[in-house]
């Protein structure tokens, strides 16, 4: 492939990461994705693809359709509770994000949401509501006919519902309610800790039976209390560096040990309280966000 191609690919990139991590809601399976799709660009006949971006889109969403199937079967033998790899969302790496919308479109919560949804209705979801298609353009993308795709449109957004309640937080409230819990936990102030969560708090841990973690939600403030009350300790570990950081659209928390990362702890907060927090402890689903820190502090 000539430097020219290369360029032209390099400039769609970021675009097609954007489009797989939403579809798989793994950076590392992205990038896979992403790179696959680049080697089907370097033998294909240029002259013969027309408008360069739809075709690629095409080919980057066939390939996370395939990636999809399989990942379901794989996730049916995961340790635990099973949650999307996170991204730090401040470097731009997701696209901008000055919307409430389109940090939802982002965010762990919704993630979560869409794997409720058939491999052929989250694309369709992901194309219409994060990168504004057609109808006409989704049904070409995927080779269904405009109808099919307004019927796999209605079903998905049922299926996810009522996107609205989940960006009720502004992100000053979201990262100032991030900041408290940080603080309450360095201070190891368990009353402080509780007047953040709602009564209907659930933790989830995903350690993928790489590391300790609690292999079933932990449900309702009281539940969550205890747990927290049992790993408040290592906030104020002088060898544990627990940080505030945009992920996935919004304020989490970053706890590192010399200079690995060792969990994402990301919050959905509704009326002023958390009502989840996902804690990703996953090695293999911290590269990515250790690369991206990594990177920044170079």
């Amino acid at each position: 492939m000539t430097t020219s191609l290369a360029d032209e690919f390099e400039t769609y990139r970021p675009r097609l990461f954007g489009l797989a991590y939403r579809m798989l809601g793994s950076a590392a399976d992205a990038e896979d994705t992403v790179q696959d799709a680049y080697l089907r660009f370097s033998g294909a006949d240029r002259a013969a693809i027309g408008q360069l971006g739809a075709w690629l889109a095409k080919v980057v969403t066939n390939l996370c359709l395939t990636r999809l199937a399989s990942a379901r079967a794989r996730r049916e033998q995961y340790a635990g509770p099973w949650l999307p790899e996170p991204v730090i969302t401040s470097d731009g790496t997701l696209g901008p994000l000055e919307s409430a919308e389109r940090r939802d479109a982002v965010s762990l919560a919704l993630l979560v949401l869409l794997e409720r949804l058939t491999p052929t209705e989250r694309a369709v979801y992901v194309l219409r509501e994060a990168f504004a298609y057609g109808h006409r353009e989704i049904a070409g993308v995927l080779e269904l006919s405009e109808a099919n795709c307004r019927q796999l449109y209605r079903r998905a957004v049922r299926r996810v519902a009522a996107p609205e309640a989940r960006f009720e937080a502004a992100p000053e409230q979201q990262a100032g309610l991030v900041a408290s819990f940080l603080t309450a936990a360095r201070e190891g102030d368990l009353a402080g800790l509780e007047s953040l969560l709602a009564a209907e708090v659930t933790w989830w841990s995903d350690g993928g039976g790489k590391v300790s973690a609690a292999l079933r939600p932990i449900e309702g403030r009281e539940k969550v209390l205890r747990f927290l009350a049992g790993i408040v300790g290592s906030f104020a570990r002088d060898d544990v560096d627990v940080t505030v950081a945009e992920v996935n659209g919004s304020a989490a928390l970053l706890a590192r040990a010399d200079d690995r990362l060792l969990g994402v702890v990301t919050f959905e907060v509704h009326d002023g309280l958390c009502t989840q927090v996902r804690a990703v402890l996953n090695p293999d689903k911290l590269e990515f966000v250790g690369r991206q820190v990594a990177r920044a502090q170079a």
